[in-house]
């Protein structure tokens, strides 16, 4: 079977990347590989999925950029006096799945002209995370219409507690396949993660 790749990207901030790579990461039992961090770097993106994930398939690839401050990646790059050069960001020579994750939404600039949207490649599929939140609808039409328009593969996992008007208008207004939901439990452990696995395994 042709190993398959995930670019997790959100609507916004804080909205549930990480959680949800770690899922996809657990049920494929994929590789992981963020590009861009900015800042955390003692407790990174790569270090919070690790913790999460029960199978020892998994390879955790460094990333090519780790930046120092919570910021944009070309704010916090410029801060540590660096330039992020796209032709660095070089995505991981592997025959497994690869789960990539992105920083913060497609548009966030990674330097003047660049954003996050162009290091996507067209043979990844793209999953968006969409949490409900005052403004959200837009967020995630405005998300998803750019992907499809651009031509990739896009599938949708909610992240939260159900909305269904606000569900229901995104998914009339797209026709995107959406992948499940992951509940705002009260932590994330190995063993949720692994559930959460389970219940997404049959529709990767």
């Amino acid at each position: 079977m042709k190993p398959k790749k995930y670019f997790i990207t959100g609507i916004s901030t804080d909205v549930g990347k990480t959680i949800t790579s770690a899922i996809m990461v657990e049920a494929l039992e994929a590789d992981y590989w963020k590009p861009v961090q900015a800042g955390d770097l003692h407790y990174s993106d790569i270090h919070k999925v690790q913790k999460l994930i029960s199978n020892s398939q998994s390879v955790f690839y460094d990333n090519s950029y780790a930046l120092q401050t919570p910021m944009s990646p070309h704010e916090s790059a410029r801060l540590d006096g660096v330039t992020i050069d796209l032709a660095k960001i070089k995505e991981p020579e592997t025959n497994n799945h690869l789960v990539i994750e992105g920083a913060g939404g497609l548009l966030v600039p990674l330097n003047a002209t660049k954003t996050i949207l162009d290091i996507i490649k067209l043979e990844y599929k793209v999953i968006v995370v969409s949490r409900h939140y005052l403004g959200s609808i837009n967020h995630t039409l405005l998300t998803i219409q750019l992907l499809q328009q651009k031509g990739f593969e896009v599938l949708l996992v909610y992240s939260g507690d159900e909305h269904k008007s606000t569900e229901s208008i995104i998914e009339k207004m797209t026709r995107v396949e959406v992948l499940g939901r992951i509940e705002n439990e009260p932590y994330f452990d190995k063993n949720v993660i692994k559930e959460y696995a389970e219940k997404f395994k049959t529709q990767l």
